[in-house]
């Protein structure tokens, strides 16, 4: 499945009509979503670096963080493993919950492990057992994995292959998790997952999902689609809900004409259609971190290069730009947009009595796209709430400000 199918999952526009009716239909909490709001909703954001006094000024109690792959190949454990725990006591210290996610399937392929037989099944139930059994004293809450379905995570993996991967942690983990929440995400709805994985919901506390709205492809995005996702998947799940990741760009323009051909140019051709005829030549003159992504995504099939770069949300990162409708309208992607948008959000998720809480992805802008390697393209490098330097955005006193009105609230 190319990465634009997998993307208008992620917008919130496929499946959810199946079960939205239903949805409207059915209470705005349950005994389970009460007993977990009583404990406080979730204020996080994914991936925080830096000192945590500008975190904990900002009244943010959570972050979201991944955990390395715990072994080297000869068995011995990872110094970064131990690290991670380090760290993780330290944010515990001062006052800071840790919502860790379990590494990806590509982690257990490097170690040497075949995913799909009986004795790589066992090899994944005991990883799960020792990560738990190590962070358990540390951390508020685990996720196993990440966004299954988008293939950048779950490549070589097929759906079905993808679920099991996290049914039988979920199996594993559940009876030494103690006070630590577990569950898992998608991203988007993800129907076919969740149907995969509703039998393993007895073993989770919360589920997750990430939404991104009004910042892939050339689509127009709305705040309706975050009420419709959720709430579809609360009448789906019946589970408390907690939205893993969200966001939106603080900044990115449209290209024109002229500057979209001189970018293609650059690689040899003057448009797409003549970048079609030649489609692996093109790859190859392109920037080697981002020709390595498309080759990985198409799997040793040259065919599928075109599709990838010119009909999927790569196409953004191939002219490093925001199409112009691409955006919540009444919110552009500037920091004061962007501001905004989180201003006008936050509340409307707390007073959702199946939500639990919500990660802002994320705490810092990056240097570099880490899907291009692109330092000058806008969709991964301008989600921060804070800049490189670490500085506040305007986004930064908006989250301080609704996460201070939450935390009253629950006080």
């Amino acid at each position: 499945m190319e990465e634009f199918v997998l993307n208008q999952i992620k917008y919130g526009l496929k499946y959810v009509p199946l079960n939205l009716a239903k949805s409207f239909f059915i209470k705005n909490s349950n005994a389970e979503t009460d007993a977990l709001r009583k404990k406080g909703f979730i204020c996080g954001v994914c991936h925080h670096r830096g000192g945590v006094q500008k975190l904990i000024e900002a009244n943010i109690g959570w972050i979201r963080t991944d955990i390395p792959f715990p072994f080297e190949k000869d068995g011995s454990i990872k110094k970064e493993f131990l690290q991670f725990k380090e760290q993780c006591a330290a944010y515990k210290k001062a006052g800071v919950k840790v919502m860790a996610v379990t590494p990806y399937p590509q982690d257990y392929l490097n170690y040497g492990i075949n995913l799909n037989t009986p004795d790589g099944e066992r090899q994944i139930k005991e990883i799960a057992v020792y990560i738990i059994k190590e962070l358990s004293e540390c951390i508020g809450a685990l996720q196993v994995t990440n966004e299954m379905g988008i293939p950048r995570f779950t490549i070589p993996l097929t759906m079905d292959e993808a679920a099991r991967f996290i049914a039988v942690q979920l199996e594993a983990i559940f009876p030494f998790k103690g006070d630590v929440l577990v569950g898992y995400n998608s991203a988007g709805p993800q129907a076919d997952l969740h149907s995969k994985l509703k039998p393993y919901l007895k073993y989770c506390d919360y589920v997750g999902v990430d939404i991104y709205v009004g910042c892939f492809m050339n689509i127009i995005g709305f705040m309706w689609m975050f009420d419709a996702v959720l709430r579809y998947l609360w009448a789906f799940t019946g589970k408390p809900v907690i939205l893993q990741e969200f966001g939106y760009i603080g900044a990115g323009a449209p290209k024109s004409k002229a500057e979209k051909r001189a970018i293609l140019q650059k690689y040899g051709v003057s448009s797409a259609k003549e970048a079609k005829q030649n489609i692996a030549a093109f790859v190859e003159a392109m920037p080697q971190y981002f020709a390595n992504h498309i080759k990985y995504l198409a799997q040793g099939d040259k065919n599928r290069y075109y599709n990838l770069l010119f009909k999927s949300d790569l196409t953004n990162h191939l002219y490093r730009e925001l199409p112009a409708v691409t955006k919540i309208p009444g919110y552009p992607h500037t920091p004061e947009g962007q501001a905004k948008f989180f201003s006008k959000i936050l509340h409307k998720l707390y007073n959702t009595g199946y939500m639990a809480g919500a990660f802002i992805y994320c705490y810092a802008d990056s240097e570099k796209c880490y899907v291009c390697g692109q330092a000058d393209c806008p969709t991964e490098t301008k989600w921060g709430i804070v800049d490189c330097d670490l500085n506040p955005k305007p986004a930064y006193y908006a989250v301080k400000e609704a996460f201070a009105e939450i935390r009253n609230i629950n006080n």
